[in-house]
């Protein structure tokens, strides 16, 4: 299999409702583990998502977690996962992403000729998407 490089991202107490929301979007499979479940039930924890895993059809995964009390949660502005293919379906990725959050650039034409656009969803986590237009 070789290595891979994916995306978790640290939620503050609501792994479960991010994760959810993202198997609406890009569909795939979605296995999720509490704290409890992993062998801490009788901590304050105890119904946090300590790991989730969402991997999808289209090839992607997208992993999660609870910070847990004792860790320091700060959420800032430095990563973003990106989407990008010339997949039509990213489009519709991008409406669906952008419920209930802020379009920070619309998805449109570029100066570089692709359709591309970014949003902050719902949870405080930043996506980019570019479509690749076809050259003719």
């Amino acid at each position: 299999m070789g290595s891979q490089l994916n995306p978790y991202i640290a939620f503050n107490g609501n792994a479960r409702q991010a994760m959810e929301f993202y198997q609406e979007v890009l569909g795939g499979k979605l296995e999720m583990g509490t704290f409890g479940e992993f062998g801490s039930p009788d901590t304050a924890n105890a119904d946090k998502i300590m790991h989730a895993a969402l991997v999808t059809s289209d090839g992607y995964t997208v992993m999660a977690w609870d910070v847990p009390e004792r860790v320091p949660f700060n959420p800032g502005n430095n990563v973003a996962l990106y989407l990008g293919g010339d997949d039509a379906l990213l489009r519709d990725h991008f409406e669906k992403l952008s419920v209930g959050g802020t379009v920070t650039m619309p998805l449109e034409k570029q100066a570089w000729g692709d359709d591309a656009g970014s949003l902050v969803d719902r949870f405080g986590i930043t996506w980019m998407v570019n479509i690749t237009q076809q050259q003719s």
